[in-house]
């Protein structure tokens, strides 16, 4: 109980106050609804953070909700002021405010299905067949294909580093010279590029992720120990090149950390949880602004300011304001349901779809006359320019439900030790961030890696295909120990 009243003060009251007498408030009924969508993810977030379970993917997601779509257009539309130069009325900003909080309550209702559905199931003493969720996550780590995508890892490494424009070098150049030399222009090499780096990125990163984690051998394991000894210091050299933060987003370098963190058992325990929890939200609000320290070639002098200057200022929070601008889009030229054809379709080039739905970040820097055209489109403006409301409600219903179950599996497998529980449901928590923020087109590729690799170095759990409830859980299976590091319990 002190520990919710403790957060409820810091999320509700205190961050909240900071925000508004930084600057005289401009009253508006936009302002006083957004109180309410800040009250929706503060105590969301605090459900969250305080529970005797852990739900990382809720964690992700309210994280999210709460800093950027709950504080930061608190801060925006107390002080009239934003990030970017185009501006709306008070109309769209009320509307803006309130497809927010049609896709938060969707989002609530989903989670709350899912909720009400597991404990059904829960109650229920007769033996019961696990659903898709269950049996996907519950796929357990083959050593062998394990190693093999070890090799394919290094392979890979050996192939494209040298034959990226500047070989390794490029790897530790910020982006804005990389976006200076035409890398990341949204041209056709620019895409090509950008498909190489992420084709080297992931896979490592599985690789280093399994190696650590990869279950003993029932026959034993003295062939795979030397194998994995050989491999991982040249993963882990490999991923320093790779998945730095220099050349890589800061969201993905975040995901490999967090990743790496809450797939150590000790580390994703409840008590454990709610300590790295409390970390990362000091983390994504105190320090997260200034962490794009290595995205220019210029570098200034960090300048301190206030949170409340942050969030109206700096473009990392413009999540909001697209929003508004989206709206203005689809009143100006209508919904356009065949977009959501561009994420699903990916990987068809223009040359064989000329009229392939484009970036909608693109999309909105362009309508609202930006030079600048590498912006986010969250989820919620995604989703409204293809149907409105009812995409709106549907998309986000279905997300909530979705990630509930995922962490209710995540939690009811929690002891099972090499299955794909484990790493895929933090890689998927975290990463949800930069899914939530957008656009769609631009971090399907690498959601889409992210989610496949894994999966084909998994194979279907050997356990009964029928679970009962009722029976005790059984000991976990003890990670093969690594020479010197004295293994896992």
């Amino acid at each position: 109980m002190a520990a919710v009243s403790l957060w409820a003060v810091a999320l509700l009251v205190l961050l909240p106050g900071l925000i508004l007498q930084s600057g005289g408030a401009h009253l508006s009924v936009a302002l006083a609804v957004q109180t309410v969508v800040l009250g929706h993810t503060g105590v969301a977030l605090i459900r969250v953070l305080t529970a005797t379970t852990v739900r990382l993917v809720a964690l992700g997601f309210w994280v999210f909700a709460y800093i950027w779509l709950g504080l930061a257009p608190l801060a925006q539309l107390a002080t009239d002021t934003y990030p970017w130069a185009y501006r709306t009325g008070q109309g769209t900003a009320l509307t803006a405010v309130a497809v927010v909080e049609l896709g938060l309550l969707a989002h609530s209702a989903g989670t709350a299905v899912a909720a009400r559905r597991e404990r059904t199931r829960a109650a229920g003493s007769a033996a019961r067949s696990p659903g898709p969720v269950e049996r996907l996550l519950s796929r357990r780590l083959a050593p062998w294909r394990l190693l093999s995508l070890c090799a394919l890892a290094l392979a890979l490494a050996v192939l494209l580093v040298p034959g990226q424009p500047g070989g390794v070098g490029a790897y530790f150049t910020s982006r804005q010279a990389l976006r200076e030399a035409g890398v990341t222009d949204g041209s056709d090499g620019a895409f090509l590029s950008a498909l190489r780096s992420w084709s080297l990125s992931v896979p490592a990163f599985w690789a280093l992720l399994g190696l650590l984690h990869v279950p003993r051998a029932p026959g034993g394991d003295r062939l795979l120990r030397g194998i994995r000894r050989l491999l991982l210091p040249l993963l882990l050299a490999l991923n320093v090149v790779v998945n730095n933060p220099v050349s890589k987003p800061r969201f993905w370098f975040g995901t490999v950390v967090l990743t790496l963190l809450f797939a150590v058992p000790r580390l994703s325990r409840p008590r454990a949880f709610r300590v790295i929890a409390a970390t990362l939200m000091a983390t994504v609000l105190l320090l997260f602004p200034y962490s794009d320290y290595f995205r220019y070639s210029d570098r200034e002098q960090f300048t301190v300011v206030s949170l409340s200057a942050q969030f109206t200022t700096n473009g990392d929070y413009d999540a909001f304001q697209q929003v508004q601008t989206g709206i203005d889009l689809a009143r100006d030229q209508g919904f356009s349901p065949r977009d959501v054809l561009g994420p699903v379709l990916f990987p068809v080039p223009r040359s064989v779809w000329p009229d392939k739905p484009g970036d909608t970040g693109i999309t909105l820097a362009q309508y609202a006359g930006y030079d600048f055209l590498n912006l986010s489109a969250p989820l919620w403006i995604e989703s409204y320019l293809w149907a409105g409301p009812p995409a709106v409600a549907a998309v986000f219903f279905l997300l909530g439900a979705a990630g509930r179950r995922m962490d209710d599996v995540h939690h009811r497998l929690r002891d099972r030790a090499g299955i794909l529980a484990t790493f895929l449901v933090p890689a998927f928590a975290f990463y949800q961030i930069v899914f939530l923020r957008g656009s769609l087109l631009g971090i399907v590729g690498p959601l889409t890696l992210l989610v496949t690799v894994p999966l084909l170095v998994t194979t279907p759990s050997a356990r009964a295909p029928r679970l009962v409830l009722s029976a005790p859980p059984t000991a976990p299976t003890r990670p093969a120990q690594l020479p010197g590091t004295g293994g896992h319990p």
